[in-house]
This record gives C-alpha cells, sequence and structure tokens, in this order.
C-alpha cells in the first residue's frame, strides 16, 4: 500500500482485554474462553463509523495487562484461541476492516517462557544474552538471584536484548506467523523510541518480504518523528504533539497552539509533509477526551479537527459515544472499560456519535481531506481556519469554539474559487464574502 493508502485509513482502537472484560490476571490454567468473539457483535457499528481497520491492543498470552507477553505465538487464553482469533479476523476482513495488532518487542513479561527458563537455570540457561543488562553478580529488586533491565524500571517488564540474534528471529518468526496464519495487515510497535533502529528496519523489510501494503505504525510521545518514520523503518508515529494541542487549545481559549504545531508538521515548510501521521483524541494511556475537556460543547470541534487535518483519524472505543474515563497515580481501569453496545447507544451520546460519522463520511467523499496539502486562513484565540487542497478541490474548515456567533470575511483570504459548498447542509457560500459559524460549531466547505 502506498502513501495514499494509507491515508485512507480510519483507524478503531480497542484494547481487548478491558473491552472484553476479561480477568486481570492469567492464571495460564483456565480452559481458554473466546472473549475477543465479542467483536462481531460491533461490525455493522464499525462500518457505520466508516472504519476500515482495527487496532488491536495486546492479545498474545501475558501475564496481566498484554504488555507483559508470555508467548509471542498463543493468544491470550483469556481472549480465545488461535483459531477462534483467526476467524474473527477473516470476517472483519471480508466487511472491508483490516486488522493492526500490538507489537510489544521492547520487553517481556516475567513469565516469558525464555526468562522462566534463567530463573530455574541461572547463568547456564542458554538464554541469558536474551534479555539487556542480565548480571549475575547483584539482585533484583523482586528477589531474582541476578539484576536485569526493566522496562522504565518496571521490573515486571524485563527488557529485551535486540542485538540478539537468535532473540531477534524468535520475534521476527513470530509476525511470520502473525501474517500467514493470522493474516493481519500492520503492526503497532510499542514503545517504538526505546526500539532499537536496527531492528525497526529489519521489521520493515520483514513485512515489506510478506506483504508489500503491511503497515507499521510506532509509539512515540516526544521526538523528531522523521527518526522514526521513513522510507527504511516506520510508516507512520503516534502524533501526540497535535493530541495535546487538539484538547488544550480549547481548554485554554488557544487555537494557537494547535494552528502553531498544525503550520510546524504540514505547513509549506512543514516537517511532516506526506507523513501519514496517527491522528488520535484519546487512548488506552490518557484521559478519555470527554473528561479531558474543561467545555463538552466543545467535543465534535474537537472531532472535527481530528477528521478534517493532515492524519489518519483514530477513534478509542468507545468515545464516539462521549464516555469518560480517567487514569490515577495507581492503574488505567478506568481508561480500559468493559463496554455493552446497546448499553451505550441508550445511554450516552449519540449525537456526537452522528456527528463522528459525519465527519468520516465526508473525509471518504473529499480526497483533500485525506492527502490534500494544508494552509492556514484565520486564526484567533477562539476561530480558527484553514484549507486543504488537492488538485483543483478545496475543502475549507471553520471552526468557533467561543460562545458567540462568528462571521468570517472569506473575502481577505484571497481564495479565488467562487462558491464553496457546505458538506453537511448542502447551502452555498460566496468565497468572498462573510462565512457565519455559531457559537461552538464549525463549518466544512468545500469546491
Amino acid at each position: 500500500m502506498n502513501i495514499n493508502g494509507f491515508n485512507n485509513m480510519h483507524i478503531y482502537h480497542i484494547y481487548p482485554l478491558g473491552f472484553t472484560g476479561a480477568p486481570n490476571n492469567n492464571t495460564f490454567q483456565s480452559t481458554p474462553e473466546f472473549r475477543l468473539g465479542k467483536v462481531y457483535q460491533w461490525i455493522e457499528h464499525l462500518k457505520s463509523l466508516h472504519i476500515n481497520a482495527i487496532y488491536f491492543g495486546p492479545i498474545w498470552e501475558s501475564t496481566s495487562h498484554g504488555y507483559d507477553t508470555a508467548d509471542f505465538y498463543n493468544i491470550d487464553r483469556r481472549l480465545g484461541t488461535n483459531d477462534e482469533v483467526k476467524e474473527l479476523f477473516a470476517a472483519l476482513q471480508q466487511n472491508g476492516i483490516k486488522v493492526i495488532l500490538d507489537g510489544v518487542f521492547n520487553h517481556v513479561g516475567r513469565d516469558f517462557w525464555a526468562f522462566r527458563d534463567v530463573k530455574e537455570n541461572g547463568a547456564a540457561s542458554p538464554f541469558c544474552d536474551w534479555f539487556a543488562g542480565l548480571d549475575f553478580s547483584s539482585h533484583s529488586p523482586l528477589g531474582d538471584p541476578f539484576s536485569y533491565q526493566g522496562w522504565n524500571n518496571h521490573y515486571s517488564l524485563v527488557k529485551l536484548n535486540l542485538q540478539n540474534v537468535d532473540c531477534v528471529q524468535h520475534l521476527l518468526g513470530a509476525v511470520t506467523t502473525w501474517i500467514q496464519e493470522f493474516n493481519i495487515d500492520g503492526i503497532r510497535l510499542d514503545a517504538a523510541d526505546c526500539v532499537d533502529i536496527q531492528f525497526q528496519q529489519l521489521l520493515r523489510s520483514h513485512t515489506e518480504a510478506l506483504k508489500p501494503d503491511f503497515f507499521l505504525l510506532g509509539e512515540i510521545i516526544h521526538g523528531d518523528y522523521k527518526k522514526w518514520a521513513n522510507e527504511s523503518t516506520l510508516h507512520s508515529v503516534t502524533n501526540y504533539e497535535c493530541y495535546k494541542g487538539l484538547y488544550s487549545s480549547f481548554n485554554d481559549k488557544n487555537m494557537f497552539e494547535i494552528a502553531y504545531s498544525l503550520n510546524r508538521q504540514f505547513g509549506s515548510t512543514g516537517l511532516y509533509k506526506g507523513l501519514p501521521l496517527y491522528s488520535f483524541t484519546d487512548n488506552h494511556d490518557v484521559n478519555r477526551l470527554a473528561s479531558q475537556l474543561n467545555d463538552y460543547r466543545n467535543i465534535a470541534l474537537v472531532y472535527c479537527l481530528m477528521y478534517t487535518v493532515p492524519g489518519i483519524p483514530s477513534i478509542y472505543y468507545g468515545s464516539e459515544f462521549g464516555i469518560r474515563g480517567e487514569r490515577t497515580t495507581s492503574s488505567d481501569a478506568d481508561l480500559r472499560p468493559d463496554l455493552n453496545l446497546g448499553s451505550l447507544y441508550e445511554h450516552n451520546d449519540v449525537n456526537l456519535l452522528e456527528q463522528i460519522k459525519r465527519f468520516a463520511s465526508i473525509r471518504e467523499q473529499l480526497p483533500a481531506l485525506k492527502y490534500g496539502s494544508y494552509r492556514q486562513l484565520e486564526l484567533k484565540n477562539e476561530q480558527f481556519a484553514f484549507i486543504r487542497e488537492s488538485g483543483k478541490e478545496f475543502v475549507v474548515v471553520l471552526i468557533n469554539p467561543s460562545d458567540s456567533n462568528y462571521t468570517f470575511d472569506a473575502g481577505k483570504w484571497n481564495l479565488g474559487i467562487g462558491t464553496l459548498t457546505d458538506a453537511i447542509s448542502g447551502d452555498q457560500e460566496s468565497a468572498s464574502g462573510n462565512i457565519t459559524v455559531k457559537a461552538h460549531d464549525y463549518r466544512i466547505l468545500y469546491r
């Protein structure tokens, strides 16, 4: 798949262990239960949102939250069996929905089979070099007769040594299995900033050889995105810079923040023009947008921006209904709930859902929103206008989160394109006249 192909994606993010209400801990003794089959009930809902790819958080056998992998080749028994999940993925793809899986290759859990061998056999284990910083002259904080490197000093997460050829081949072998047997379409690389660039390059060449249109996404919080997203490593990374600006610009009544990021990234001299960065308003690690916004009246405006600025839009499961959720100092559980689709429709913000469906539909219909250029037209503390252009197609987006109606003077933009059509109402507006946007509202106009 080429860059434009990746930009065509509308992604839905599911954290499987929470979404399915799976037990918090894996005994490794229970009979597999196909909890992930719950996704079947959501397929029509996803299609109504124009979703064409699901990013599943960890699904491989793990000790607790999924990021502490015990086995890269078998589905977590709390979610089902390999065969059941293969059938589910096939059903999703038959409905036009690609499958992207979390690839947690920076670290494993203490129940990972090779680390268990080290615990049992000590320095005699043939897998000692699979783990970073393994040292038998000291003890770990968890009482082991050796020390090792834990991810961010979390010793339940044992850092892998990605310089070890056998370890790397084990991981790439798992990826081969995921592609050849599960027919997945992409991987989201967890903690990509911690994963050796050389390994990422190997992953890129390995997956391209198996499936040329395979998508590689990296979790990156800070830094120059081009270090990880380029022709030899990943295709995309998480756009945390714009994630922050998407909500705080509204909270601070300062649209200059998100406008600055968009200009820096995608303007005429933008650093990331042409990169299909992953856009999101929330995920399994951060507060739900509805809990993050000071004024809920602006929530649809945030989604309007996410769907109309450059990037691949993503919805975190349930947020399309405006549900709330906040992390605490000790738990992310509130961010990763077991949700019932019928209850969501009955008790939550279906109006927001309908607006998001509309944004997704408009993005599908107007190619400029997927791969057009970006240019700022007007900017004030509580008003923002920009244009996306592709060939002869123009899309103008107007945002007004203030408490009063606002009239944009389109004449001073010198667009020279005559009449614009409102993508929602069908109304006609002069591209050289005044265009009014109601309080806490938006307009999407095209030609």
